[in-house]
């Protein structure tokens, strides 16, 4: 059984920094490419960044040069240093694999910068 289970999220001020962290389990890690989604109720969940088994990373272009992606294939963990947070960056954020079962989601953790 696959489980991912996300943390880190919080209630910060604008400008600051969170780093999410998502744990993995029942999965060969290094071996998957790892996104981290956001969603907003009412809205669509959104692709905000993408970490791949090899090769470069990916980011939305509302995070580009704010959020980065990490991982750590020892510890099956992947990273979000989220810095100069916006308001607007206010959601659940999610973990996602996607494995031959099928996609693979965490719980979310909420992240709330107020305006």
């Amino acid at each position: 059984q696959v489980y991912l289970v996300e943390s880190g999220g919080g209630l910060v001020q604008p400008g600051s920094s969170l780093r999410l962290s998502c744990k993995a389990s029942g999965i060969n890690f290094k071996l998957f490419t790892v996104d981290w989604y956001r969603q907003v109720p009412g809205k669509e969940r959104e692709l905000v960044a993408t970490i791949p088994a090899s090769g470069s990373s990916t980011y939305a272009d509302s995070v580009k040069g704010r959020f980065a992606i990490t991982r750590d294939n020892v510890r099956r963990t992947a990273f979000l240093q989220m810095d100069a947070l916006k308001p607007e960056d206010t959601a659940v954020y999610y973990c996602h694999v996607n494995t031959k079962g099928g996609d693979r989601w965490g719980q979310g953790t909420q992240v709330t910068v107020p305006s």
